[in-house]
């Protein structure tokens, strides 16, 4: 990757997806994506928020020891463009003190140009070319799946969320996502 730039989807080798899910980890809803995600056995990464990974260690760790991913959502899910530079930066860099990762998505995908300059030599700044809308209580499941999977193709970057709000939806769209684009002949792979 190493762009200056925002990273919207990968170079498209192949049928690669790249799965993401972010807000965790959560003790509630990530154990419950694991265990969709091991039964298809697909990867994932996983853009954690620093308070929830120091509220739940367990749970962060089994991201971990299963192989996934693990990118920096911000210590506390802050707002870029209703955040001054220098509160987001340090709050995106408390989150590095939690754990490591060179891999950054803005909460809300809202960053500001200063902010983006500051932070592209530290990270590789991941978007997405798919939001599932899994969050959103106006998309009911079957709007979302079938939107999902209208605009999957080569190298996108797919963002579905662990967190309370979204795991009723997620837990019925993301076995049958999963199952149609296996089918379709894609292929997980981490960032």
């Amino acid at each position: 990757m190493g762009g200056k730039g925002l990273i919207w989807e990968m170079p498209a080798e192949g049928n690669d997806l790249y799965l993401t899910f972010d807000d965790g980890p959560h003790p509630d809803t990530t154990a419950v994506i694991l265990d969709i995600l091991n039964k298809y056995e697909v990867k994932a990464t996983f853009f954690c928020v620093g308070e929830n990974v120091e509220k739940y260690p367990d749970v962060y760790n089994q991201l971990l020891e299963q192989k996934h991913f693990i990118g920096n959502h911000s210590y506390n899910h802050l707002k870029g463009w209703e955040t001054g530079t220098r509160e987001y930066v340090e709050n995106v860099q408390k989150c590095s003190q939690v754990f490591d990762s060179k891999l950054f998505r803005p909460p809300y995908g809202k960053i500001t140009r200063s902010q983006r300059k500051v932070l592209r030599d530290q990270y590789d700044i991941i978007m997405w070319t798919l939001l599932s809308r899994d969050y959103d209580s106006r998309v009911d499941k079957e709007t979302c799946l079938r939107k999902s999977l209208k605009y999957t193709k080569p190298g996108a970057i797919m963002v579905f969320h662990d967190h309370l709000k979204s795991i009723e939806k997620v837990k019925w769209v993301l076995p049958r996502y999963l199952e149609r684009t296996i089918e379709l002949g894609f292929r997980y792979i981490t960032l």
